[in-house]
């Protein structure tokens, strides 16, 4: 079963079944979300006797790097059937994918992992912890009030798509040119519902959730806003709520802490404890990324204290292409042994330079480092990375703060 091209007439019925028996869809809804998904994303299968068994879907977009916007493969979709496990064939459909992207000129990937460890396979590595909030908005103070929003429907997708690409931005965020993109979320909502406001025809900041009762809890999927004055009154919005709502639910907003703006935060975390609207604070890392072109990715690195080394990279995605080499332009991945210059100007070539100190790392490991995911000396001691202390010290001075999508896919 090698790694073909989605053909969305002849395999739209199969991958729809595949998300079926992985509990995905069970509303109508959620298949005409699918579809959506089918129609505007690209796509690699599996067949077995003639029908698709694994799937994955794939939409272009852009990571923000520092002051850089670097291609962004976003894999939106990895699934197999309950007839083809353990064949390997979500790696190499992935791989696929991934070598697609990098010869059409992505210059990283990023997606949402069932586990961690799977797609490691893949030379992917882990974001950093996601902060999610159980709260009561009672119990939100903010310094702002709100006016009276307007509602938005799937009707307003295309709105809702381009608010949030034009939101207020941080290191590592990451959109996407496709506005099915946000289509399919909204659409895929039991009961979901936007509330923004607008200057003009522009929708200028916006939320949007899913309600799962009357009382709550309302799972805010995401907030889009271009300024701090219209995170507070968002914000101000949800407090809004409380007179119905006991509990929203939501991922921390990058700009802010949101335990600074909640009155009594440990203590409400005591008193609900194991209560059906219960208060609490998680951090999971959901999400991974890896670097497809390593020239690119160097290239957008700036920094003021210039480090300069040799690098020898191993990465696993090679052992999932056989086959796949004629995939775009074939890419094989990032392995190789390179000199690496991290400075205003920054620069990587093949080849190691004498009298350079020597890192070693996973394509995923380094991903992790030139993001900013974690220090190196961090990674040393938890992931495939290793180098002299000196120098694990330099790439933590010259390296960028931790990074975030912004975006959950």
């Amino acid at each position: 079963m090698t790694p073909q091209r989605l053909d969305r007439e002849r395999d739209g019925k199969a991958i729809r079944r595949i998300w079926r028996e992985a509990g995905w869809t069970a509303e109508g809804h959620q298949e005409r979300a699918l579809d959506l998904c089918l129609k505007r994303f690209s796509g690699w299968v599996a067949r077995l006797d003639g029908e698709a068994e694994s799937a994955v879907l794939t939409s272009p977009g852009s990571m923000r790097y520092q002051e850089a916007d670097l291609g962004l493969c976003g894999v939106m979709m990895v699934a197999t059937s309950r007839v083809a496990r353990r064949q390997g064939l979500a790696g190499r459909l992935t791989a696929a994918a991934l070598a697609e992207a990098a010869g059409a000129g992505m210059a990283v990937a990023g997606l949402g992992m069932f586990e961690q460890g799977f797609y490691d396979r893949l030379g992917f590595g882990s974001m950093p912890y996601l902060v999610g909030l159980n709260f009561d908005p009672a119990k939100l103070r903010v310094p702002a009030r709100f006016r009276p929003p307007r509602r938005l429907t799937a009707d307003d997708a295309a709105s809702m798509h381009a608010n949030r690409c034009a939101r207020m931005r941080a290191h590592g965020s990451a959109v996407f040119d496709e506005p099915a993109v946000t289509e399919a979320d909204v659409r895929w909502a039991k009961n979901g519902f936007g509330l923004g406001y607008f200057e003009g025809d522009r929708l200028t900041h916006h939320l949007f959730a899913d309600a799962e009762d009357e009382n709550g809890p309302y799972s805010i999927w995401w907030l889009a806003y271009r300024s701090g004055g219209q995170l507070l009154e968002l914000l101000a919005l949800i407090a809004g709520l409380s007179d119905q709502v006991h509990q929203v639910r939501m991922p921390e907003p990058l700009h802010l802490q949101m335990q600074d703006l909640l009155d009594w935060p440990l203590r409400g975390l005591s008193v609900t404890r194991s209560a059906k609207h219960e208060q609490r604070f998680d951090a999971v890392s959901w999400q991974q990324l890896r670097i497809l072109d390593l020239r690119r990715c160097i290239a957008a690195t700036r920094t003021t204290r210039p480090v300069r080394f040799n690098l020898t990279l191993s990465d696993p995605v090679e052992r999932y292409l056989d086959g796949a080499e004629s995939v775009a332009s074939g890419w094989r991945g990032i392995a190789g042994e390179y000199a690496v210059v991290l400075d205003r100007v920054s620069a990587v070539e093949p080849g190691h330079r004498v009298g350079l100190p020597k890192l070693r790392a996973s394509a995923g490991a380094f991903s992790r480092l030139w993001a900013g995911v974690r220090p190196a000396a961090s990674l040393a001691l938890t992931d495939d990375l290793a180098g002299p202390a000196d120098l694990l010290a330099d790439l933590d001075r010259a390296l960028p703060p931790p990074p975030q999508f912004d975006w959950m896919f």
